[in-house]
């Protein structure tokens, strides 16, 4: 992955992340009105602020104290709501920490590449396609305030929940968007609209270029997010370039402090998408193309 890209933080010490623990509210609660901070009340928030300290350098992504600080509140509204609402089968501090923050942030060296190779002053737009929970979109504004980031899913449950998280955490030029990867591709207001774009999903390769690529600008990139890739990359490549892209570099890594394995492929988008794709809601995964 890339380094060397970022500004040197000051590291945090045990004195900051005590600070951080004690200034964060004892329970958050959600309703349809919006997110309500009660300072007082029996549970604890998530603590997942030694874990990003612990984690965040090895991927080259250094976090502030007040980048860390969103986190956590990020990961109790999620505990918290979690209670109510699928959201994630990972609710621990040590697995929401882990496998949803740090991988997301894996990311950040690719953005920062693209970012340098951008015209000096641009604004960078993101979207991040069947966010969730908000995977890796809302990690990924938080480490990378600059970028436009657009999160898009197809279940308005999560994108409410995702609006309260960018409310409580005064996310400027975040924003949601109601729809299905295959219905936004055909949209003119999201056609070919993003300088960069991403998934983290379970789903095929050569499905998620069909979703992705036609949002992507030409000459950007769709940043595809996997575990294992080396038979899917091969899979893909009619696929990918039938779409207008080309796969340009794929880098395979262990998570810190775990044993998984991940992988992330960059895609450059080197001509437009045709106008045909991406097919109709649900085609793409019953029928990939091959």
């Amino acid at each position: 992955m890339a380094d060397g890209l970022f500004p040197k933080r000051k590291p945090l010490t045990k004195d900051d992340i005590k600070r951080l623990r004690e200034s964060l509210p004892k329970k958050v609660e959600i309703d349809t009105e919006g997110t309500k901070v009660i300072k007082q009340g029996e549970e604890e928030p998530a603590d997942v602020a030694p874990i990003l300290e612990s984690h965040a350098d090895e991927i080259s992504v250094p976090l502030s104290a007040e980048e860390i600080r969103a986190f956590q509140i990020y990961a109790t509204m999620l505990k918290e709501k979690n209670k109510v609402m699928n959201l994630t089968a990972v609710d621990d501090d040590k697995g929401i920490a882990m496998k949803h923050f740090i991988d997301s942030l894996t990311l950040c060296p690719y953005i920062r590449d693209e970012e340098a190779k951008a015209k000096k002053g641009k604004t960078l737009s993101f979207a991040d396609v069947g966010t969730g929970a908000g995977f890796p979109g809302l990690p990924v504004k938080i480490s990378c305030p600059e970028l436009s980031v657009t999160l898009m899913d197809s279940l308005e449950k999560r994108l409410k929940f995702l609006n309260e998280v960018i409310t409580a955490l005064d996310l400027k030029d975040c924003t949601t968007v109601h729809s299905r990867a295959e219905d936004a591709g055909r949209n003119k207001k999201y056609r070919e609209k993003y300088d960069i774009v991403t998934a983290r999903a379970v789903a095929k390769l050569s499905v998620l270029a069909e979703y992705c690529l036609p949002l992507v600008k030409v000459g950007g990139v769709f940043l595809a997010m996997k575990s294992h890739s080396e038979e899917e990359e091969t899979e893909a490549s009619k696929a990918i370039a039938l779409l207008g892209g080309t796969i340009e570099k794929s880098d395979t890594f262990k998570l810190p402090g775990t044993d998984m394995e991940r992988t992330i492929i960059v895609v450059r988008k080197i001509r437009p998408t045709p106008a045909r794709f991406p097919r109709k809601a649900g085609t793409p995964s019953k029928t990939p193309i091959v």
